[in-house]
């Protein structure tokens, strides 16, 4: 079991930044042997892929959509991944969520590797 815990989402303005932060509260295996990915959803779409971190944080995917705009990073010792977002625009409006893929090790963008997932942050951008 892996408990993942998402928080940082909020409302800005088209431009701003945002800081969105996961800690793994709860996990039965070692945080530093799975990869990380952030993933979101706006009302009436589906799920879509943001980033991705490999196990060990030297390895990173973006979605074309936010990539230059966002980074992706983790901190093993904190249990914690971090996804950072710039020049913010009114499409980034979306629920953010935390997932886990405890059976890979690299960053994967396909949200069905990922068996945990946390209960997810709002981020919205106002023009």
């Amino acid at each position: 079991q892996v408990q993942l815990v998402e928080s940082g989402g909020g409302a800005v303005q088209t431009g701003g930044s945002l800081r969105l932060s996961c800690v793994v509260t709860k996990s039965d295996r070692s945080f530093d042997n799975y990869a990380l990915g952030w993933f979101r959803q706006a009302p009436g779409k589906e799920r879509e892929f943001v980033a991705a971190v490999d196990w060990r944080g030297d390895s990173r995917r973006y979605a074309d959509s936010v990539k230059g705009r966002c980074t992706i990073s983790r901190d093993n010792a904190k249990r914690t991944v971090l996804l950072e977002m710039n020049s913010l625009k009114p499409d980034d409006t979306a629920v953010y969520y935390c997932a886990a893929d405890t059976y890979g090790v690299a960053p994967t963008a396909d949200a069905i590797d990922y068996d945990y997932w946390g209960q997810g942050t709002q981020v919205t951008v106002s023009s």
